[in-house]
């Protein structure tokens, strides 16, 4: 294939009706990789004996080792087909250039799969024609769906019903079928999901007018019936699912061995049997698939119905499957394993085929098979011409799917007209608006720039072949006199010298030397106007909003220094872009984080990075130095991690430890060696996983007695030490469904206070900051624009409805959420402070309305200013109620699910003048221990982080699957056999705890036939007492007098002690001290 300059690619980057950008989607190992390898030897970039084998967008070296995407990397590609403008038209030439970014399948990298789909009109989703709908592959059809891009189907792997499955064509059309189903009802299930949603606001909608028309009736004594009934009469609009879903009669389903070379749609068979049989091309397209039938005598096609018994086949499998089953048994041989040469000639002959003769005489079948195919039915025509006939352009796209993405964006009724309509209607002159959606920094080494590469292939000139032998020449010299002349070790010093010999040429060969730096560079997509070099942007972090433009952290101004066409493993210059264009930014470093938008107009500027959604990190790893000299490289090269991975996260502990987050085991893997090579360049040790736990108490039939018997469980009376003030307080467990609405609603209660603490300030309510310790382990990082946040009515409403759920304890939590004075911890956890004081010392949280009075102090108080009241001691009791729940009393880790009752603040009224210094401090430290005793009161138990896992595994490793699964603690929750396949799907629940090593164990228990994939669930209890001792006889016959078999849940507990320098009970800190000496005497 000619190669294709970048220059041609510049071109039509103005055409905006000639550009597609799109992007390939699917579960890990379904074929996204080496079709992207078919499409990019279209344009000579690397050779089509290489496709499927190089894996040329895999441009890590630990991507090529493993065989997997990490990355998503982006290409732009050149296509030209001759199409007619009309009907009764000639056809004409047109070129295309499609913007094409590869996304990793696995996991753990699911953020790089959000990135790219931001940047799209369209989709290419792939599904393994034998594995079928996976978990990633649902991930991925949510993430087209919620992006408003248009997907395309492409069935892949085909090639694996002939050669593994050995399927007949009859039985792999239906498996075709239910294949299709299958990814079908997936869509569905999101339409019908969303349908729902809309009803019930409709629903709410109509309510709310006839309660309003209600109200004024009342006042106008029935003047306004006639709105009452106006406003109910309006029916709930239904929409149309017809076009959401797949079918091949509608072209936007491909058939593809991408491993193979071939593909083909139902339109390409249709105009290749249209002369033949005779029938016009747009009626082969809807019976080509289906329950349709070709007549043998009079070539006519008959439905079901008239098949009047007679066994014919399919017509997909008669003109389709039959022949493409036909080419692998002439040339691989399928079940014989020998190929037929004459059969493979009468094919080719009938196919007006040409194959070169030293081919069809090459022993090599595949090389055959291939050479047919690609003759055939080639997989570059197929793909490349579905996506320019069914994905949309730009200009088509952005009227479409940004209004909606516009309506959800933070602030989106304060976006500039200008704005709007330069997005939506694509304007892309040099006086409109410029937006551009920043999806990620990608770090780049110096060497890899445009401006510092040779410009002329690579040769090097006469000057610097001289300069390297000279180079050459003084190395040897000084090996010689190192080496002293011996002969042994002569030839290995010089092959040594040789290998460090280096070229220092300005540019470099593209080759990361150690003193490479790296340079980030924004991923970004043109939306509006044309950007250029040298243009000063305004960069609008995730948290603006147009309603307060100008709100901390206020956004910056930058000038663009670079633009770049993303070519793969390489970039080339660029000096503007128009609208609707994939390109590299440079210039952001610094200024945009991970993700950001960029516009050339603060006021009323929109932003897109506030409605993006990302896979929240959840392993936890502390990093040092092996040298502690180079902590300053460690801490460098983590910010620049943080910035150019999308999933990443950087963080400092109390304790001074340096931690990052990430989303997986793999891709914490490719994190340190990121660190290691490219942005720390230092030798790094990673400390064991931070497992993040929580602490809660449950009601258990064998708890121990209460601690004191004439109080009710869970209370406790503690005195602080200075005897001044006495509380009382009352622990008890949350009801579970209290609990997780509360864990579900924590962006509610957060929107919940900043309104409370801005009404109480008398100032107007500034942007909701998002904390990067929300949430203690990281967990619950999601943007901070969620739409659809709860307001204050509505809270309390379902609050109430979630305390009513809780059968038999009625009495206990009536008229409980007016009374609630704080959520902890952090103020927004599933934890509730309750005030049950008779003089009301706290402030109500969830107060319809907000009373001064409530704690300002009476005129008589005011003449005695020294006299300490309860109401004096109510935010040293929130705050130590934060405390509390912030670590709890197992191992410090945050507790969730109880209310803490305030009873009683009793002081005394005879003690000296306080000293509120230390009163302050006695109190916080009184009734965070008192909190704790409440706490152990109960039975407590650990909650655990979940992995939720799938396997597939065949029938003869499933017994040592589950063997595995067992021994790491997992709980197995579904086990189906797929339809059509060997194959079984597991599922199953795995604490994170154990989940670290279950790739490497599996590979070894089923020697590879079985890979997991993991997805965080959640968290849940672990039904065990930690503290538990064996009691009656049964239990100390089975346990022991000691409890010598330890629990699981007591060595969990026990390593988080241990890890957190807490004291371990049974542990002597102290072993053989008697034979302990001092060296240094």
């Amino acid at each position: 294939m000619p190669v294709v300059g970048p220059e041609k690619l510049i071109a039509l980057q103005r055409r905006a009706e000639e550009v597609r950008n799109i992007c390939i989607l699917a579960h890990v190992d379904h074929g996204k990789t080496s079709l992207t390898d078919a499409l990019i030897a279209t344009n000579g970039i690397i050779s089509p004996k290489l496709a499927g084998k190089i894996r040329y967008l895999d441009s890590r070296p630990d991507e090529q080792l493993r065989g997997i995407t990490m990355e998503s990397s982006a290409i732009s590609l050149y296509f030209s087909m001759l199409r007619r403008s009309r009907p009764e038209s000639f056809p004409e030439q047109k070129e295309y250039l499609i913007n094409l970014i590869d996304s990793p399948g696995h996991i753990d990298f699911s953020s790089e799969v959000s990135t790219a789909s931001r940047l799209c009109d369209g989709a290419l989703v792939l599904v393994d024609a034998v594995e079928g709908v996976c978990s990633q592959t649902v991930t991925v059809l949510r993430q087209t769906w919620t992006e408003k891009l248009k997907p395309l189907l492409v069935i892949n792997k085909i090639d694996r019903l002939v050669t593994e499955l050995k399927l007949s064509t009859s039985e792999a059309y239906s498996h075709l079928s239910k294949l299709l189903e299958q990814v079908n009802a997936v869509i569905g299930g999101f339409f019908q999901g969303e349908r729902m949603e809309e009803d019930l606001l409709w629903r709410e909608k109509i309510e709310k007018r006839v309660n309003a028309s209600a109200e004024k009736m009342a006042v106008l004594n029935g003047e306004l019936v006639g709105v009452s009934q106006g406003s109910t009469n309006g029916e709930f609009e239904e929409k149309d699912d017809e076009g959401l879903y797949f079918a091949p009669e509608k072209n936007n389903v491909i058939f593809s061995s991408a491993i193979d070379g071939w593909a083909f749609t139902i339109r390409q068979f249709a105009s290749l049997y249209e002369k033949k049989l005779g029938i016009k091309r747009s009626v082969l397209e809807k019976v080509l698939w289906g329950d349709f039938y070709l007549e043998p005598k009079t070539k006519r096609v008959l439905g079901s119905k008239h098949l009047k018994g007679r066994a014919l086949k399919p017509m997909f499998v008669q003109l389709v499957l039959d022949n493409i089953w036909a080419v692998y048994n002439a040339t691989t041989g399928g079940n014989n394993g020998k190929g037929d040469p004459a059969m493979i000639e009468k094919i080719t002959t009938s196919l007006s085929l040409k194959i070169p003769p030293h081919i069809l005489r090459s022993k090599d079948t595949r090389a055959v098979m291939a050479t047919v195919f690609a003759a055939w039915l080639p997989l570059s025509t197929a793909i490349l011409v579905s996506t320019v006939e069914y994905l949309p352009a730009p200009l088509a796209a952005q009227s479409t799917r940004l209004p909606a993405l516009l309506d959800a964006s933070p602030g989106a009724s304060h976006i500039d007209t200008k704005v709007r309509e330069a997005m939506i209607n694509f304007k892309s002159s040099q006086t409109d608006p410029v937006v551009a959606f920043v999806s990620k920094m990608v770090a780049v080494p110096e060497s890899e720039l445009p401006q510092n590469k040779r410009k002329d292939g690579g040769s090097m000139t006469g000057e610097e072949a001289r300069d390297l032998a000279q180079k050459k020449r003084a190395e040897l010299e000084k090996m010689k006199i190192a080496t002293g002349g011996e002969r042994d070790n002569g030839l290995n010093g010089i092959t040594e010298v040789l290998e460090s010999a280096k070229l220092n040429v300005p540019g470099g060969n593209g080759i990361l030397q150690p003193g490479d730096p790296e340079h980030l560079i924004g991923f970004a997509r043109i939306y509006s106007g044309t950007l250029s070099v040298g243009d000063s942007v305004y960069v609008l972090s995730p948290k603006f909003s147009p309603s307060n433009p100008y709100a901390l952290p206020e956004p910056q101004k930058v000038t663009v220094t670079g633009l770049y066409l993303l070519m793969g493993r390489s970039l080339e210059a660029l000096s503007s872009v128009p609208a609707g264009v994939v390109c590299g930014v440079a210039g952001l470093e610094g200024h945009v984080l991970k993700s950001g938008t960029l516009c050339s107009q603060l006021e009323g500027a929109v932003n897109l990075a506030g409605v993006s959604m990302g896979s929240a990190p959840i392993v936890r790893v502390a990093l040092e130095p092996t040298n502690p000299a180079d902590l300053d490289k460690i801490i460098k090269g983590m910010r620049l991690l943080e910035q150019s991975d999308p999933c990443a996260q950087y963080e400092v502990l109390d304790s001074g430890e340096h931690v990052i987050l990430t989303a997986g085991e793999l891709h914490l893997e490719r994190c340190l060696k990121d660190l290691r090579e490219r942005f720390a360049k230092c030798d790094i040790q990673a400390g064991e996983p931070i497992v993040p736990y929580r602490e809660t108490i449950v009601r258990a039939p064998e708890m121990a007695p209460p601690k004191n018997k004439d109080l009710p469980r869970g209370t406790v009376i503690s005195i602080t030490t200075s005897k001044q003030a006495a509380i009382r307080l009352q622990v008890r467990p949350l009801p579970h469904s209290v609990t997780n609405f509360l864990d579900k609603n924590a962006r509610a209660i957060r929107r919940l206070y900043a309104e409370r603490k801005a009404k109480n300030e008398g100032r107007r309510e500034e942007p909701m900051e998002d904390d990067d310790n929300d949430g203690h382990d990281g967990i619950q990082g999601v943007s901070v624009a969620e739409p659809g946040l709860l307001s204050a009515l509505d809270f309390r409403e379902k609050l109430r409805a979630a305390f009513a759920e809780a059968k038999g304890q009625e009495s206990v939590w009536a008229n409980v959420v007016e009374k609630i004075t704080a959520f902890g911890p952090r103020r927004t956890g599933p934890n509730l402070l309750i005030d049950l004081t008779p003089d009301e010392a706290c402030q109500k949280f969830l107060q319809d309305q907000l009373v001064p009075e409530a704690n300002s102090p009476s005129p008589d108080i005011e003449a005695h200013a020294d006299i300490l009241r309860s109401h004096d001691l109510s935010d040293k009791i929130a705050y130590a109620f934060q405390l509390a729940t912030a670590q709890g009393p197992m191992c410090h880790e945050p507790i969730q699910g109880i209310a803490v009752f305030l009873e009683s603040i009793t002081i005394d009224a005879h003690a000296s003048e306080p000293d509120t210094g230390r009163l302050t401090g006695e109190v916080i430290k009184t009734v965070q221990s008192t909190i704790h005793s409440g706490f152990l009161d109960w039975s407590p138990r650990l909650v655990l982080a979940m992995y939720s896992c799938e396997i597939q595994c065949s029938s003869e490793v499933l017994g040592r699957t589950y063997s595995t699964l067992s021994r790491l603690h997992a709980t197995i929750t579904s086990e189906s056999l797929k339809e059509g396949t060997p194959f079984y799907s597991i599922t199953a629940l795995l604490p994170l705890a154990t989940s670290f090593n279950i790739s490497s164990l599996l590979l070894k228990s089923t020697s590879g036939a079985a890979q997991p994939q993991l997805l965080f669930h959640g968290f849940e209890l672990l039904d065990e007492d930690p503290f538990w001792v064996p009691q009656t006889e049964e239990e100390l016959e089975d346990f022991g007098t000691l409890g010598d078999r330890e629990r699981w849940s007591k060595v969990l507990l026990d390593g988080v002690r241990r890890r957190k320098g807490l004291v371990v009970e049974g542990e002597r800190v102290v072993k053989e001290g008697e034979k302990q000496k001092t060296l240094k005497r």
